[in-house]
């Protein structure tokens, strides 16, 4: 046995003076009074076996912190994996989209041009655009209008028609009207623009101009 201070047994244990006494109190450790100093009896051999003692139980803690850190990193793992399977998931349904997207713009180009040709085919049988054209004399702003030649063609404008007749004008605006309240139900009247347009050698016209 060992005689040492309770300062120097604190720092042979590796433990506060504080506990050396609890220690003493509790009678796992002897203790006797020198020069009115207390003295702490040590076994040397107690030492090594508590200081194994410890050295047992770091490592099993050690061990168990390991493990720990193992499986929560295998779950951020499976986290990490699932997250981007997610993401490109949602990359891939958004490019679907996009091509979708893409393909019913050009459908909606498509069927639009399709109307476009079948106006410009309806425009041409109308006005049988193999005769020849000319310009006539007043032409409204931002139009321009189709006029057909004098004998070739059997289309003829409004204006032009009337004016083989000696109407008044308030009798012209009449027509006029007339032609403007049934040009979407009758067949007869060709529209081009703010223009009317007769086919003379196919209709009559005398029941609108009257």
């Amino acid at each position: 046995m060992k005689k040492m201070s309770v300062a120097e047994a604190a720092e042979f244990f590796g433990v506060s003076k504080e506990a050396v006494h609890n220690r003493i109190r509790r009678g796992s450790l002897k203790s006797v009074v020198e020069d009115g100093v207390k003295m702490v009896l040590v076994d040397e051999n107690k030492r090594k076996r508590t200081t194994t003692k410890r050295t047992v139980k770091s490592t099993l803690n050690d061990e168990r912190y390991y493990k720990l850190l193992e499986a929560q990193n295998a779950k951020l793992q499976e986290r990490v994996e699932v997250l981007e399977s997610e993401t490109r998931s949602l990359r891939d349904q958004k490019e679907q989209m996009l091509i979708e997207e893409r393909q019913k713009i050009e459908r909606i180009y498509q069927e639009k041009d399709e109307q476009l040709k079948n106006i410009l085919q309806t425009l041409s049988s109308k006005f049988m655009l193999g005769a020849p054209l000319q310009e006539e004399e007043s032409i409204e702003s931002d139009t321009i209008d189709v006029v057909e030649a004098e004998t070739e063609s059997n289309v003829i404008s409004l204006k032009k028609y009337l004016k083989q007749f000696d109407f008044s004008k308030k009798k012209i605006e009449k027509i006029k009207k007339r032609f403007q309240k049934n040009e979407k139900k009758d067949e007869r009247i060709l529209v081009v623009g703010s223009k009317y347009y007769l086919d003379i050698a196919k209709y009559e016209y005398s029941d609108l101009v009257k």
